[in-house]
């Protein structure tokens, strides 16, 4: 939806296809709320609102991408899910179309398998929430071809985002190194460092906000079905975990106490409530 909005913004016309009509109308209502904050700020008018929406088709039917120059799938981080999307979809590119994954780890050559133009696959990965964010990692499978790294390229020009190119590899350049800070921040929980400190340590070095706010944000839940789709990818092995402790303290969060972020459960690291936020004190018993 905020791939969506962006592109429609720009006066690109839109396929938002989801698994449901309802789905999709719901993911073009998200349009409408941004422009909504936009003219209650003096920032857009109802008019302007009015004209992007109208580039937005929201569907539940493959056909109607017939003739898209660029399909960008956005599902979540499964292998067989993306695989099975690709397989439906694909037939309905334009004849020189791309097909574009937002995927923040899992391999684009590997993805690209089931495609019959695999010459013409690579990763755009958005980062959330996307109206907002600047960054578009542009990620190159062995047969992506400079052509279609080139039209994307200019792509993510064109929604005007800041473009960063890097080869295939588990986790790119982006995921490898955000995870790292947030698997080094549960560790230093998981050690008896107080969860505060962590996160004004973070803010200290030079993060917008703490790691363990961050996570919060982006969800623990992710993290954890991101890790547990490499492993049985073949893409890494449990054994080889460098942060084995801090992994932990997040699975037992999430699944043994249903705190698997902020918008999921009960909440995360931090309890919240009326735009404040505390830090779980049943989190400060385990650990600190």
């Amino acid at each position: 939806q905020g791939i969506a909005a962006v592109a429609a913004g720009l006066c690109i016309q839109v396929v938002l296809k989801d698994v449901s009509i309802e789905a999709a109308e719901k993911g073009k209502a998200y349009t409408a709320k941004l422009y909504d904050k936009k003219i209650a700020k003096g920032r857009a008018t109802e008019h302007e609102k009015e004209q992007v929406l109208s580039q937005i088709i929201a569907t539940d039917k493959d056909e109607d991408l017939l003739g898209c120059e660029l399909i960008i799938e956005a599902v979540f981080e499964n292998m067989s899910l993306k695989h099975r999307v690709l397989t439906d979809s694909e037939q309905y590119l334009a004849k020189s179309g791309i097909w574009a994954s937002n995927t923040s780890t899992l391999p684009i050559t590997q993805l690209a398998e089931p495609s019959k133009k695999p010459d013409n696959f690579i990763g755009l990965h958005f980062f959330s929430p996307v109206d907002k964010m600047p960054l578009v990692e542009i990620i190159r499978g062995n047969k992506t071809s400079d052509e279609t790294l080139a039209r994307a390229f200019d792509f993510v020009q064109q929604i005007k985002k800041i473009p960063i190119v890097v080869n295939d590899s588990v986790g790119f350049f982006t995921s490898r190194t955000f995870a790292a800070q947030l698997q080094e921040a549960s560790t230093m929980v998981s050690e008896g460092i107080h969860p505060v400190r962590v996160d004004n340590l973070g803010k200290a070095i030079g993060m917008p906000v703490g790691p363990l706010t961050v996570n919060d944000e982006v969800s623990l839940t992710i993290g954890i079905k991101v890790r547990e789709t490499q492993i049985e990818a073949g893409l890494i092995r449990a054994e080889d975990d460098r942060w084995p402790d801090g992994n932990r303290l997040i699975e037992k969060l999430a699944k043994e106490y249903n705190r698997g972020g902020r918008y999921q459960g009960d909440g995360g690291y931090y309890d919240y409530s009326d735009g404040n936020k505390v830090i779980w004190p049943k989190l400060l018993d385990m650990y600190y």
